[in-house]
């Protein structure tokens, strides 16, 4: 995975150590991502499928795009579509992107790289990827996520936060055996740099054979680990987890995880997105690319960007 790394572990700075009386989280489920198809028809898998939204908040949605290789004229993308409500965050562990908005706001995502924007009142995007790349084909992988805006903020100016794979804060642990990329967030005392509307944190950790990894983490959070890629274990209770699987990690302040000692031909490490923040606790209405509080409030989206209030194409667009 070309996403930002280093040739050695412990040249980097070391994640703080949990405290003696520090917890380790439980697992209370692991789910399969099942397959799907976004966009223009290029293949997804719906990571959060099957889990309570409580364990989510405040995550909406998340799709794996990918991994996978393309042939010539095969890469495919999402037409202009209209947001509200919410934040997308495409993170792109292989391959590229072209994002563009009704803003101002794009450019290309690449090889580590994340897009944040911020729909908030409303906006309308692109992601595709470029034309050399759906003539040459190639290797795709990426996520996406939405996260929640508290009510108070659904209709905040839209922004776009562009994210070079070089400005993430890059972290290992005591043993060397794992890198740590912080993304948006706070893990131990170190901050990435994705600016959020509410506290979460999203990091992404490759954990080489053999390695086990003790995050601390903030008891007042939820607990996602998503993996990526290869074979591994959750909690001390080393429940088996591999590429497609998403665990739950509630109560505590650590989350412990091991990479099987053999991964698969594919990967030199076990790849995990790990994830979570702060519950908004309000409720949410859902449909579409709209993200509300209530449906009256859909609605009133629909019908905004049906009038054109939610933005224009730009006229130089890709």
């Amino acid at each position: 995975m070309p996403a930002i790394t280093v040739e050695n572990p412990l040249e980097l700075p070391q994640v703080v150590a949990p405290l003696a009386g520090d917890r380790a989280r439980r697992v209370t489920s692991i789910t399969i991502a099942p397959r799907g198809l976004e966009g223009e028809g290029f293949p997804v898998r719906r990571a959060f499928a099957g889990i309570d939204f409580a364990d989510l908040d405040p995550f909406i949605h998340m799709d794996q795009m990918g991994e996978i290789d393309y042939g010539p004229g095969e890469p495919r993308g999402t037409p202009w579509h209209p947001h509200r409500g919410f934040e997308t965050v495409t993170y792109m562990i292989d391959g590229t992107f072209l994002h563009q908005d009704s803003i101002g706001g794009g450019g290309m995502i690449e090889n580590g790289a994340t897009q944040w924007m911020t729909a908030g009142a409303g906006i309308l995007h692109i992601e595709r990827p470029p034309d050399a790349l759906i003539d040459s084909g190639g290797l795709f992988h990426g996520v996406q996520l939405w996260v929640n805006l508290p009510a108070r903020l659904k209709m905040t100016t839209p922004r776009y936060q562009d994210i070079g794979s070089k400005a993430v804060a890059l972290l290992t642990n005591q043993n060397g055996d794992a890198i740590i990329r912080v993304i948006a967030g706070t893990v131990g005392d170190v901050d990435g740099p994705g600016s959020t509307h509410t506290p979460i944190t999203i990091a992404h950790v490759s954990l080489l054979p053999g390695g086990q990894l003790r995050l601390p983490w903030n008891s007042a959070y939820n607990a996602l680990t998503y993996a990526l890629a290869g074979q591994g274990t959750v909690g001390e209770d080393r429940h088996a987890i591999g590429e497609g699987q998403m665990a739950v990690h509630v109560d505590g302040d650590v989350l412990v995880l091991s990479a099987n000692d053999a991964q698969d031909s594919r990967t030199a490490a076990f790849e995990v997105l790990i994830l979570g923040g702060e519950p908004i606790g309000e409720t949410v209405a859902v449909y579409g690319p709209f993200v509300m509080n209530t449906t009256a409030e859909l609605q009133q989206a629909f019908d905004d960007y049906q009038a054109g209030r939610l933005g224009q194409i730009p006229a130089q667009h890709i």
